[in-house]
């Protein structure tokens, strides 16, 4: 399998990843992929992520499992940012649109959702 390209930035950077569980239905995890594809994403949602700060969203795959990888810069608040972009045209119209794929309820927000990993290897140091 061939590697991401990471995008470089110009600033100090933070990676925080997360990880959700979708309904086990192959046919819903085959439109939920879909919904997020190119063009079928709604625009608001893209352009909610980079206005509250978010430099890069990734969400990877496997089965029933989600992992999402995201960049923002270092002295970026993310909770303060999560809580904006709840708040953003058309953001929890979204989340209640997603709920129906996910192992979350309907009024749920991103963060609510998605929840944060820990780290416990890396190589840096």
């Amino acid at each position: 399998m061939e590697g991401y390209r990471v995008k470089e930035y110009r600033v100090p950077v933070k990676r925080y990843v997360r990880t959700l569980t979708l309904r086990n239905d192959s046919a819903l995890i085959a439109e939920y992929r879909m919904r997020h594809s190119r063009g079928a994403i709604w625009q608001e949602i893209l352009d909610g992520i980079k206005a509250v700060g978010i430099l890069e969203m990734e969400i990877y795959i496997r089965g029933t499992l989600l992992i999402m990888i995201l960049e923002a810069p270092a002295d970026l608040d993310l909770d303060a940012a999560m809580e904006r972009l709840a708040t953003l045209p058309r953001q929890q119209e979204w989340e209640d649109y997603m709920a129906i794929f996910q192992q979350a309820g309907p009024g749920a927000t991103s963060s609510d959702k998605w929840q944060p990993m820990e780290r416990m290897f890396h190589l840096y140091d």
